[in-house]
């Protein structure tokens, strides 16, 4: 006698004629090798003609479309009775299942699950990583209904998620479809670790062998939750879990509904810098716990899933969020002010050496997310969520901070977003405005039109000298040549990515692409980092150079630039009024000189 497999016996129980009044989803992962799995969803009674079911184009947490549905395969639909349903392809991620008669069903499909990068689907022979939205199709005639999910996987596996559990150590449960998307499901050989802090529970797992440190990571994890009150009066949740991926090459980080996935290359964990980016990272998908997932901007409310949410407010979901990661690291003494001052130093460098802030907003850059790109282009005319939200929550929070004496800050802001506009809610940029009225009393419409909704234009000296600190070059830089591009180096000769828009090479003519071969006749090193140094501010060189493989001339007039970024550091003599603001910024005493 065959013995059955567990799918075919979860098919056989659907197909017995029983309903259910949750929407089941079973997923089995028989060859983990070949990235494949098999996925049943067994959907409600309905008397409706047909039944859209979709699967996701995008993720939350990536305001991307990501084409999900590309890895689906061998898809049926049958009812209660097991008899094919017909059904066609409506839009690239929605299937349109006939319904000749009221009828349950059941649609069985094969996801391929290659996108470890992406935080959206990966399966192989060690583990599985499962964010519903690569793998469970969705129909929103029963977005609202009770979910369950029954997870078949390889012996010794051990499956961990934000979602409860359910009836064994492989199933969980949320209450509806948006709960079970937000909520990504790690399984496979990995580590875990569990921990209490103030009567809430906390779980570390992590996946793949690196130069972690977990005692390290664990004391430092229980010393961040503890500070969520420095910002807000009340936490979200009831229980946390950080996932951690030590990987081959992915990298990046996404927050979900109340967990994380944080992935970094397996060996950059160990040193200091690349420790802080681990735990900055862990902070600002902790932070994330309110600012996104309990409250967030209105084009955020409820999300599509097919289509994009457009907001021109991701600066406050993203910038702001990355800003508030060293307000928790500082208060909870995990970060150093001399670590502060150099990671804040970095934001403003970078900040002053992309032309494109002077080109796009952050309300702009906000809304066009979804299409933005990187590189030459990018950095030239555009600029992000991130960096550009960041130094404009800095300004914020150091303008309301001056204007009411200390009383009220930035965060009250983020305080009175989680009290007053928690999900289903969604606020506008109006409703901010009106926060910041009501705590310092002052009208900033004119100040969102100048630094949110026209490119900013922010007077960092004057801005961090409120809090008695400076930006200034360090007394051993000088100025020296520079021609304001960057190459990638290769065996041979040079090529440019990056042409620093009207700087000194734009002006001779050169663009990314370009192959620089000599410079005044003579050959280039295959790496110009430092190169033009040992040349003048202001001379005029001769540049040869292969573009569409013809060899071109331009003369490049050399510009000038620091041999070293500008630096952050307490001013020599600060006032007491300087000592009051920077306490009610950062919560600690300035330390003197």
């Amino acid at each position: 006698m065959n013995k059955l497999s567990p799918l075919a016996s979860f098919l056989l129980l659907l197909s017995s004629g029983t309903v259910f009044a949750d929407v089941n989803y079973k997923l089995e992962i028989n060859q983990p090798e070949h990235h494949l799995s098999n996925v049943a969803v067994q959907f409600p009674k309905t008397a409706q003609s047909y039944l859209d079911v979709k699967l996701p184009s995008w993720r939350t947490g990536r305001y991307e479309e990501l084409n999900l549905a590309n890895g689906v395969r061998f898809f049926e639909a049958k009812d209660a009775s097991g008899q094919a349903l017909k059904w066609h392809k409506i839009e690239k991620s929605t299937w349109r299942v006939e319904l000749p008669e009221p009828a349950s069903i059941t649609v069985n499909y094969q996801v391929y699950a290659n996108e470890l990068g992406n935080r959206s689907r990966h399966i192989d022979d060690s583990h599985a990583y499962i964010d519903a939205s690569g793998f469970f199709m969705y129909s929103e005639s029963f977005r609202d209904e009770p979910v369950t999910v029954q997870l078949e996987v390889p012996k010794k596996w051990r499956s961990v998620s934000g979602l409860k559990s359910g009836k064994n150590k492989h199933s969980f449960v949320a209450p509806n479809v948006d709960v079970l998307i937000d909520s990504p499901i790690e399984t496979g050989i990995n580590q875990w670790f569990e921990f209490e802090v103030d009567g809430r529970q906390y779980e570390l797992v992590i996946w793949g062998h690196g130069n972690y440190d977990v005692d390290l990571m664990l004391t430092d994890l229980k010393k961040l939750v503890k500070t969520g009150a420095v910002i807000w009066q009340g936490y979200p949740f009831e229980r946390y879990v950080f996932m951690v991926h030590a990987t081959s090459g992915a990298r990046g980080a996404t927050e979900h509904l109340n967990s994380t996935i944080i992935q970094r290359y397996r060996e950059s964990f160990h040193k200091r810098d690349d420790y802080l980016e681990f735990i900055s990272t862990a902070a600002h998908e902790f932070i994330h716990t309110w600012n996104v997932k309990a409250y967030r901007p209105q084009g955020l409310v409820p999300y599509d899933y097919i289509n994009p949410n457009y907001s021109r407010m991701l600066w406050i979901s993203e910038g702001s969020t990355s800003y508030l990661e060293d307000h928790l690291l500082l208060r909870s003494g995990i970060k150093t002010t001399k670590e502060l001052y150099k990671g804040l130093a970095k934001s403003i460098n970078r900040h002053l050496e992309t032309p494109g802030r002077e080109v796009q907003s952050a309300a702009d850059t906000s809304f066009d997310k979804w299409i933005n790109q990187g590189g030459d282009h990018g950095r030239n005319f555009s600029t992000n969520i991130y960096s550009e939200g960041s130094l404009i929550s800095l300004a914020l929070d150091i303008d309301m901070l001056e204007k009411t004496q200390g009383k009220k800050s930035y965060r009250d802001v983020h305080n009175a977003l989680y009290q007053d506009f928690a999900l289903p809610k969604g606020f506008t940029e109006q409703d901010v405005k009106n926060i910041l009225q009501q705590l310092t009393g002052i009208d900033y419409a004119t100040w969102w039109a100048q630094n949110v909704d026209s490119p900013a234009n922010l007077d960092f000296d004057r801005l961090l000298g409120v809090i008695g600190l400076e930006l200034v070059y360090p007394k051993e830089s000088k100025f020296v040549a520079n021609a304001e591009f960057s190459a990638r180096s290769g065996s041979e000769l040079p090529t440019l990515t990056a042409v620093k828009r009207n700087g000194a090479a734009w002006q001779a003519g050169l663009t990314s692409g370009d192959v620089i071969v000599a410079v005044n006749g003579h050959k280039v090193p295959a790496d110009l980092k430092g190169y033009f140094e040992q040349f003048k501010i202001g001379e005029k060189l001769a540049v040869d150079f292969f573009r569409r493989d013809t060899l071109l001339k331009t003369d490049l007039v050399l510009a000038q630039k620091s041999d070293k970024d500008k630096v952050i550091q307490v001013v020599s003599e600060p006032t007491e009024q300087q000592k009051l603001l920077y306490k009610a910024w950062i919560g600690l005493d300035l330390e003197t000189k």
